[in-house]
């Protein structure tokens, strides 16, 4: 594994700190953070030791880019909804416009690109869902790629990453990273193909309750350590549950729930999962009705250590995880951008 190298980076559409946990395990300092949603704000702040001089904004739009200090890697999560599979079907459903023609969501790249214009940080890293890269025909990957590539002038790279290698998830999201060409004027031989997730390709046994030595966790386990009863669906929902899958499989469809078993792994857990959680649902056995995850078991699906405090409700949580990053895929791709990204006199003496 390459030597982590210090450097700084800030953390915007920060969420609850899935990039800025796998950025600092890779040697990285966090000087600035933004993310708009207090319940989110809340969670980030109860897992980081914000100190006193840690700027941590709301509304991106409302920054002045002048303000943000300066710092060696940007890093952004900007929202995926407007260019999601399920976002975009759900708003042409609704008639209302997806993408750059988001009137909220979808101009929020243009934030991060002016804050890359006005502070010129050595390198960044944006990601988003995999859809991005389809989304319009291609024209909307194209616009950021030009944006960042010919106009800003970065170094672009971009690369599908499945987390299924590192958590029991199938779970695709692209990551794009660029390095500055005015500090890199040869370019780089950075290549994120070439990351090494290091996968180990585990399955949900690992991370389920009972099916680990996780002890007793409280409000999500009994005292035994097994998930508690209020996981576990009612007849109602399983009966509603079990008829919608019919119903679209005899249409045809492939819609409906999907359960698992300790050696399964699950489909891709998102922000809507507090609804029903019929995309994952864990097999109890025969005759008895499947449950939902956990909050603690959704952690961990990301790559959230055990450590990692849930301050919020239930239905906060599931939101929260859902819209977050994969911790070890951030960490990997960090790893490897670090040796590029430290002080030139620190980073030299690590640099591949």
């Amino acid at each position: 594994m390459v030597k982590a190298a210090r450097f700084t980076f800030i953390d915007l559409f920060a969420g609850i700190g899935g990039c800025r946990l796998g950025f600092e395990r890779a040697g990285g300092e966090c000087l600035y953070t933004s993310e708009w949603d207090a319940y989110a704000r809340k969670t980030y702040e109860a897992n980081f030791d914000l100190q006193d001089q840690h700027p941590f904004d709301g509304d991106i739009t409302q920054v002045d880019a002048a303000d943000i200090p300066d710092h060696d890697v940007l890093v952004a999560g900007f929202p995926c909804q407007p260019f999601s599979i399920a976002g975009v079907s759900k708003k042409n459903a609704l008639g209302r416009p997806h993408g750059f023609n988001d009137p909220t969501q979808g101009t929020l790249f243009f934030d991060v690109a002016r804050i890359i214009d006005k502070k010129r940080p050595r390198a960044f890293l944006l990601e988003n869902v995999r859809n991005l890269m389809s989304h319009d025909k291609g024209r909307t990957f194209e616009v950021i790629r030009e944006r960042l590539e010919s106009e800003l002038g970065y170094e672009f790279h971009s690369r599908v990453f499945d987390s299924r290698e590192v958590v029991p998830q199938g779970r695709k999201r692209i990551v794009m990273v660029g390095f500055d060409k005015d500090t890199f004027p040869q370019g780089t031989r950075f290549d994120l193909n070439a990351v090494d997730l290091d996968g180990k390709y585990p399955r949900m046994g690992e991370v389920l309750h009972g099916a680990v030595t996780d002890g007793v966790e409280l409000p999500y386990t009994d005292s035994r350590g097994n998930a508690a009863e209020k996981y576990v669906l009612s007849d109602r929902l399983w009966t509603y549950l079990q008829d919608y899958r019919a119903k679209h499989r005899g249409a045809g469809n492939g819609f409906g729930y999907g359960i698992v078993g300790p050696n399964d792994v699950s489909r891709t857990l998102s922000a809507r999962y507090y609804k029903d959680g019929s995309e994952i649902l864990v097999n109890r056995g025969a005759g008895l009705n499947p449950r939902r995850l956990t909050p603690r078991e959704c952690a961990r699906i990301m790559g959230f250590p055990d450590s990692f405090r849930i301050p919020v409700s239930d239905t906060r949580a599931y939101k929260q995880f859902g819209n977050s990053v994969v911790v070890p895929v951030i960490e990997s791709v960090a790893r490897a951008m670090a040796p590029w990204v430290a002080p030139a006199s620190e980073a030299l003496a690590v640099r591949p």
